[in-house]
């Protein structure tokens, strides 16, 4: 079967791999040097799945049937489904995720092809499919939210804690079409799953199909629910360290109880990401008219949190001579070079306004300055400048700079 997949991101290029595992893929992109980079074998992005993948493909040792293209024609034409998984950044001004990219990608495949099942896979608002297919008359728009970490894209399509679509409840050609495609996730993945035992006593990949607007909703209150439980454990983290007491203790201790665990619960200088920020603010916008107070607590308990870690790192420095503020990575987790919207970065803007000088250590990064600071990949000279180095999760390479180090991450993981 031909499959087309609009957007090589960390949403894209992992479905497109899983995918590519049985089926003819043509992955769409507007870069000409990731296009170049996918069909070389080489990832463009951080993710050891991909990465292997990707390399498998180059020697010959798994058999992908995928490719990457900048034509629409060459990837649109004849597929039978089109997954559209470009980005939707939120727009703080309008309230409002920026779906422009995915109508693009509606018109373009539209424009070579009028009856592949287009799967919207970008995070949009809560209604935004059904609102598409009555204003664009087009009743082959699915929607099927994804459920990745960055960094481990791959990872979790081949091990999916669910897969879950969306189609109109009165459409039954569109209910069958979201089974199938359903039943593609599925078979890309690891085969372990087909037979694992979940906690609910159901055995397999739970797979859901549901109303359109369901689906999206889905989606959005599973993010927020991360939210809360990162501000949560931030909030008893930020309550130990002003009253003198010990959080991991606390922690472990509210955390052995079999409702809660310990999921999630490693304190952080707050969530961040490409998707919890967005999400919870389009999550309390799609909340315009309907009674709530968790949802905007939940967005304002993240830029408390990160108020709180700059008065943190502002003691730290008291008494220092031309302090310099060491950022180690702006990387949001592990294994990832994706910093948008990542929390240390909100601490840097607090930082930087007390006009204190900060120092960035990013080895990923091509460009000298980030927003005005300096950027260096020397790590030794990077520790050695550093009056306090400023670090949301450890890494080994702080090594011997323990004395400087700041950091609320208490398990040493995400």
């Amino acid at each position: 079967m031909k499959i087309a997949v609009a957007g090589t991101g960390y949403v894209g290029l992992s479905v497109a791999l899983l995918l590519a595992q049985h089926n003819e893929v043509h992955a769409l992109d507007i870069v000409p040097e990731k296009v170049a980079m996918l069909n070389e074998g080489t990832s463009p992005i951080v993710d050891t799945e991909i990465t292997a993948f990707l390399d498998g493909n180059k020697s010959g040792k798994k058999p992908l049937g995928f490719s990457a293209t900048l034509d629409a024609k060459e990837a649109y034409e004849g597929a039978e489904f089109a997954v559209v998984a470009t980005p939707t950044n939120y727009d703080s001004q309008q309230n409002y995720f920026d779906t422009s990219s995915v109508e693009a990608a509606i018109s373009a495949i539209r424009e070579v092809n009028a009856t592949a099942w287009i799967i919207i896979k970008s995070t949009i608002p809560v209604g935004y499919t059904e609102h598409l297919r009555i204003r664009l008359s087009d009743e082959r728009l699915l929607f099927s939210p994804e459920f990745l970490r960055e960094g481990h894209a791959l990872y979790d399509n081949l091990h999916p804690s669910r897969i879950v679509l969306g189609a109109p409840a009165d459409d039954g050609q569109a209910i069958e079409a979201a089974h199938a495609f359903a039943n593609l996730l599925e078979e890309g993945a690891d085969p372990a799953e087909l037979s694992r035992h979940n906690e609910n006593g159901s055995v397999g990949i739970p797979k859901l199909v549901v109303g359109t607007t369901e689906a999206e909703a889905i989606k959005l209150f599973a993010n927020t629910y991360l939210a809360l439980r990162v501000a949560y454990f931030n909030e008893l983290d930020t309550y130990a360290e002003s009253r003198g007491l010990s959080t991991r203790d606390i922690i472990t201790g509210v955390c052995l109880d079999p409702r809660i665990r310990s999921d999630y619960n490693n304190p952080s200088f707050g969530y961040g990401g490409y998707c919890l920020p967005k999400d919870t603010k389009q999550l309390l916008a799609n909340y315009s008219e309907v009674p709530q107070n968790l949802i905007s607590a939940i967005v304002d308990a993240n830029r408390t949190r990160k108020d709180f870690i700059a008065s943190e790192i502002e003691n730290r420095i008291q008494g220092i001579e031309n302090p310099v503020v060491g950022v180690y990575r702006l990387t949001m987790k592990s294994g990832s070079d994706n910093f948008r919207q990542s929390a240390i970065q909100g601490v840097m803007k607090r930082v930087k306004a007390r006009g204190v000088q900060v120092l960035v250590y990013e080895p990923t990064m091509r460009d000298s300055e980030f927003f005005g600071s300096e950027v260096t990949k020397d790590l030794e000279d990077f520790k050695r400048r550093s009056s306090v180095i400023v670090a949301n999760r450890w890494n080994s390479d702080l090594a011997g700079a323990e004395e400087k180090i700041y950091t609320r991450d208490l398990f040493k993981r995400d």
